[in-house]
């Protein structure tokens, strides 16, 4: 899978779950302030993420220190490279 294709999914199974207008999603967009979601909706999409890439997300302070969907397509590809 390259980056593009990567992101990509991330972006359209975060837009699909959470309702989101995909073109209010670019990778400066705050995932709180810019996209809505909360503390809440951070959990759920930790799972998401875990569904669409079929990996374990475990790193709590990596997660707490995401701000922005490029901080999530950067999080995700290096889960990504991990796995390979």
């Amino acid at each position: 899978m390259t980056e593009q294709e990567v992101m990509a999914l991330i972006d359209s199974s975060l837009a699909e779950e959470f309702e989101l207008d995909r073109v209010d999603m670019t990778p400066e967009a705050n995932i709180y302030e810019d996209l809505g979601l909360d503390s809440l909706d951070t959990v759920d999409m930790v799972i998401v993420l875990e569904g669409a890439f079929d990996f374990k997300i475990r790193e709590e302070e990596a997660i707490r220190a995401i701000r922005t969907l490029g901080d999530i397509h950067r999080f995700v590809l290096e889960k990504v490279a991990e796995q390979n």
